[in-house]
């Protein structure tokens, strides 16, 4: 099954990328971790996202389109990074986020979503 896992974003990551040398301690971690999940033949895709302040919104209402500018409101609410991941089962997915280094400076929360498979239409 794939999964889409999702690094939650925080007031930190929301203000930018910060070359601390704790932040490039978690860097030089997660570039290990995403060698195990490429070793495994799990990992797909994976990028962090830059701060809400360099997006846009697009707000669908019928046939009116209203672009916003970020950055956005509740930084909880917000992602700041993803991996694409192809794993046997759920189980799996959450065994692996559970070995990932803590990929904020503080608290922080990865989501992991199954995608739809063609499977799920028929």
């Amino acid at each position: 099954m794939r999964v889409m896992v999702l690094v939650k974003a925080t007031e930190d990551s929301e203000k930018g990328f910060n070359p601390a040398p704790e932040t490039m301690a978690m860097m030089e971690a997660m570039g290990k971790f995403n060698d195990e999940l490429r070793d495994a033949g799990i990992l797909r895709e994976a990028d962090g996202l830059k701060p809400s302040s360099a997006g846009k919104r697009v707000a669908f209402d019928g046939a009116s389109r209203t672009v916003s500018s970020g950055p956005f409101a509740h930084p909880h609410e917000l992602v700041a990074g993803f991996w694409l991941w192809e794993v046997k089962d759920m189980d799996e997915a959450v065994a692996w986020v559970k070995r990932c280094p803590n990929p904020m400076p503080g608290p922080s929360e990865i989501e992991i979503r199954p995608l739809y498979e063609m499977a799920d239409f028929q």
